[in-house]
C-alpha cells in the first residue's frame, strides 16, 4: 500500500483505538447483555431474549411513561427552542434595537453553562419556602403564583421544560442570526419596491431560505432531547415519583438497583432511536446537496 495512503492513520489510530475500546466496544457488550437477565443478585447471566424489550415496551407501565416522557420533553422543547430562538432572532436583527450584541450575549451565556450548574441554580430558586421565585412573588403581592414548582405534579414537568427552554434557546437565536446575516439584501430591497410588509417578507423570503438552517438545529435539540438526563437529575431525579421520569434517567436508576440488564435494555432502545435520528440527519443533508 502507498505510504502516503498510511500516512494519515498513523494520526488516526490512537483516536481510534480509544473510540472503539471506551465507546464501541462497550456498546455492543450492553447490547448483548441486554438480552440476558445480568444483575448484582446473582454471578449467573443466563440469555433472555426479547424478554427485556417486551417489559419495557409492553410490561411495566413505568417504561412506558419514561418513553412518552421522553418524547413529549422532546416535542415541546424542540417546538419552543425553534419558535422562541427564530422570534429572538428576528427581532434582535432590527435596526431599531440598540445594543444588539449586548442583547445576544446575555440570551445566549446560559449556553455556556453546564446543565448540572443551571439545574441545581434553578432547583435553589424555585425553593416552595426560601427560593427566589417564590419569596419575589410574595414581595409584590402575587402569593396566589407562589407555587412547589418542583413537586407538584400539575407543573412539575413544565417547570423542567422551561428551564431547559431557558437554557438552549440562546444558541438557536445565535444559529438564525448567522443565517439571516447571510441572506442578501437585494431580496428584501425587491420587496420593498413591489411593497410587501414585513409577514410576506417572512414568509416568503426568511423562512424558505432560512428552512436548512432550521432543520439541522432542530435536528440538534431532537438529538439532545432524547438524551437529556443532567437537567432533570439536577432539577428532579426523575421525580416526584416518576413524573419527569425519561429513559436515561430510568437507565441510572436501574443500574442503581442492580438491575444492569433492564438498564442496557434501556440503553439500547435509546441507541437504536438515536441511529435513526442519525440516519434521517443523513439522508436529510443528502437530500439538500441533491437540490443544490
Amino acid at each position: 500500500m502507498d505510504r502516503k495512503k498510511l500516512y494519515p492513520w498513523y494520526f488516526t489510530s490512537g483516536a481510534l483505538l480509544i473510540f472503539f475500546l471506551l465507546c464501541f466496544l462497550p456498546g455492543i457488550i450492553g447490547i448483548l447483555y441486554s438480552f440476558t437477565d445480568w444483575n448484582n443478585f446473582t454471578d449467573k447471566i443466563n440469555f433472555v431474549g426479547f424478554k427485556n424489550y417486551a417489559e419495557v415496551l409492553k410490561g411495566k407501565p413505568e417504561y412506558r411513561a419514561y418513553i412518552w416522557n421522553t418524547v413529549l420533553f422532546t416535542t415541546v422543547t424542540t417546538i419552543l427552542k425553534t419558535v422562541v430562538g427564530l422570534a429572538l432572532a428576528l427581532l434582535l436583527t432590527q435596526k431599531v434595537i440598540k445594543l444588539k450584541n449586548f442583547h445576544r450575549m446575555v440570551i445566549f451565556s446560559p449556553q455556556v453553562m453546564s446543565y448540572l450548574v443551571v439545574g441545581l441554580v434553578f432547583k435553589s430558586m424555585l425553593h416552595p419556602d426560601t427560593g427566589f421565585v417564590n419569596n419575589f412573588l410574595k414581595s409584590v403581592g402575587l402569593d396566589i403564583f407562589a407555587m412547589n414548582w418542583l413537586t407538584d405534579l400539575k407543573i412539575v414537568f413544565v417547570t423542567v421544560m422551561s428551564v431547559d427552554t431557558w437554557k438552549g434557546m440562546g444558541y438557536i437565536m445565535v444559529v438564525i442570526i448567522a443565517g439571516l446575516m447571510s441572506i442578501s439584501p437585494d431580496y428584501y430591497e425587491a420587496a420593498n419596491i413591489d411593497g410587501a410588509n414585513f409577514w410576506q417578507k417572512f414568509r416568503l423570503i426568511t423562512l424558505p431560505l432560512l428552512k436548512p438552517i432550521i432543520i439541522n438545529a432542530t435536528i440538534l435539540n431532537v438529538t439532545y432531547g432524547f438524551r437529556v438526563f443532567d437537567m432533570i437529575y439536577s432539577l428532579t431525579n426523575g421525580g416526584p415519583g416518576n413524573a419527569t421520569g425519561v429513559i436515561n434517567t430510568a437507565v441510572y436508576k436501574e443500574f442503581s438497583k442492580g438491575n444492569y440488564a433492564m438498564g442496557t435494555t434501556l440503553s439500547s432502545i435509546l441507541f437504536f432511536a438515536l441511529l435513526f435520528l442519525v440516519y434521517f440527519i443523513i439522508k436529510s443533508m443528502e437530500n439538500k446537496e441533491v437540490d443544490a
